[in-house]
């Protein structure tokens, strides 16, 4: 038998731990009694035994509204009069804010994003997901202000810079969060809840924007980043009441507080003693699989594969074009519609994106995480080619029919994203991490998609602008070419991980279990590569 020390690096409750570990009958049948019951509660049922589950996943996830509200802001400025004139220069028969510092600002998220993502993990790990989330939502709200009172694009930047730090650690704490607080019928929907938040708060975005345009001073645009001081005040009111992760909690040997978190986020019907049971043994098999706590074992043998469809799911977002949805409004002008009709559009795009997230919570109880990603990626691709087909069309800017119609799929595609590999891949790479490296792995996946987002944030401003390359609806060819290669490594490389536990997967990324075996592959507990009656 493996001693304390071994089983449990973090010594905080040394009695508590030799209690919760050792080998008795009880803990064995309490752990396979709470696995099978999530495996077989039906999503009706899941939601009725655990309601606070799900009030306080959604809650944890509204710090992703700050997360994308703020870019998405500042690509409407850019279609702003006021902020046209007051921060940028005049461009034939109208102002323009240069390719130089649109790149620069829509690159202050981004690469906050970078830093913020690598740091969440450290405090995440240390002092937990709710007292890192109340610090970051404190520190928000004091940036804000140097957003609202910049006069200046280089403050503006530095406002968005320092502001991203802080809003790349809602994107990793939300998920894991989720992910921890639900059972597996659940666990879809309130990952994917995440991407319904992000596009709710580019809406909001488009929204404010679209209702200011016409104002002729400041505060055309400062309204809207005054705006972005409601959230904090919503969200401190419940921090207080918030429980922490009992998957936090029991990794640190605080095993009464885990039981203690376990009731309250589900009914009385639901034994808590069973799922810390779960949780405990999900642990134990995961340190005799070493796959360890640190960035580094990210990269271990045992989590390398896990890491990289981690990185690969969320990254392909970006590089299939999501990006563009900071630009939507600007590039519906550049294509030729007219103020009112762009702003119009621009909602429309995030709008029918909106209905597309909800539709996918239903679409995954009934399609794996597989299917959905690998089709939507493909229909998208597909739009995206048609797009800059059409844009080769002869006297484009004399045939507005054209240019309707490349909105239309451009919102079509937004619709396909936020229905397919905008919230799976949130479930995704939840789902695929190990529970030790969870919040590591997230935020690891997270730094690798806002560097491609900065590759990304640098080009598409040159790629777009009327006074550099002026591509219009042809970036629908980079962006489609780049899709079908995605597709290829999907396709190879993505498992099916709908209705499988946490333990489940761990065994079946231990014993490498081929990508197209995920879905039919049978977990057999008693045979399994590393048995964890032999700690």
């Amino acid at each position: 038998m493996a001693t304390v020390e071994q089983l449990s690096p973090e010594k905080h409750d040394i009695a508590a731990l030799e209690a919760a570990v050792s080998r008795d009958e009880d803990l064995q049948v309490k752990a396979k009694f709470a696995t099978k019951h999530e495996k077989e509660s039906t999503f009706l049922e899941a939601i009725r035994l655990h309601p606070s589950a799900v009030g306080w996943s959604m809650y944890f996830s509204l710090g992703i509204l700050m997360a994308s509200f703020d870019p998405q802001l500042v690509g409407n400025l850019f279609a702003i009069g006021a902020f046209q004139k007051d921060f940028g220069y005049k461009f034939k028969d109208s102002y323009i804010i240069s390719a130089p510092w649109q790149t620069g600002l829509m690159m202050g998220s981004p690469i906050g994003q970078v830093v913020g993502a690598i740091f969440a993990g450290y405090p995440m790990d240390r002092y937990g997901r709710k007292k890192t989330f109340m610090a970051c939502m404190f520190v928000t709200t004091s940036l804000i202000f140097v957003q609202f009172f910049a006069r200046s694009l280089s403050v503006l930047l530095a406002g968005e810079l320092l502001g991203g730090l802080v809003l790349g650690c809602y994107v990793v704490i939300a998920p894991a969060y989720a992910s921890e607080v639900c059972p597996v019928a659940l666990r879809g929907m309130l990952t994917a809840f995440v991407n319904l938040t992000f596009v709710t708060g580019q809406l909001i975005a488009n929204g404010v924007a679209a209702g200011t345009h016409r104002l002729d001073n400041h505060w055309a645009y400062s309204i809207g980043f005054s705006i972005q001081w409601l959230w904090p005040l919503f969200i401190i009111i419940g921090m207080p009441f918030a429980p922490e992760s009992p998957w936090w909690l029991a990794r640190k040997g605080r095993f009464d507080e885990a039981e203690k978190s376990l009731r309250r986020l589900a009914s009385a019907k639901v034994d808590a003693k069973s799922t810390l049971a779960m949780i405990i043994e999900t642990d134990r098999l995961e340190r005799a699989m070493e796959a360890g706590s640190t960035y580094w074992d990210c990269f271990k043998k045992i989590n390398r594969r896990r890491t990289e469809v981690a990185t690969g799911v969320y990254s392909i977002q970006v590089l299939s074009g999501i990006y563009l949805v900071g630009y939507a409004t600007y590039f519906f002008q550049l294509a030729g519609l007219d103020g009112d009709k762009a702003f119009d559009m621009g909602i429309g795009y995030l709008a029918l994106g909106w209905i597309g997230t909800v539709s996918s919570w239903f679409l995954m109880l009934r399609v794996g995480r597989r299917r959905i990603y690998n089709i939507g990626l493909l229909i998208m691709a597909i739009i995206m080619i048609v797009i800059g087909i059409l844009d080769c069309a002869p006297d484009y800017l004399d045939r507005p029919s054209i240019i309707w119609a490349q909105s239309s799929l451009m919102i079509l595609w937004n619709f396909f994203f936020d229905i397919s590999i905008g919230p799976v891949a949130y479930v995704i790479f939840c789902e695929v991490s190990a529970t030790r490296v969870r919040s590591k792995t997230i935020a690891f996946a997270t730094a690798v998609q806002a560097t491609v987002g900065i590759i990304m944030t640098v080009a598409i401003p040159y790629m777009i602008n009327p006074d550099q390359a002026n591509m219009r609806g042809k970036l629908g060819f980079f962006f489609g070419g780049l899709s079908f290669i995605c597709l290829i490594w999907a396709y190879y490389r993505i498992p099916e991980t709908k209705g499988r536990t946490f333990e489940e997967l761990d065994i079946m990324f231990e014993l490498e279990v081929p990508t197209r075996e995920f879905k039919s592959y049978v977990v057999d507990f008693h045979n399994s590569a590393r048995d964890t009656k032999e700690i």
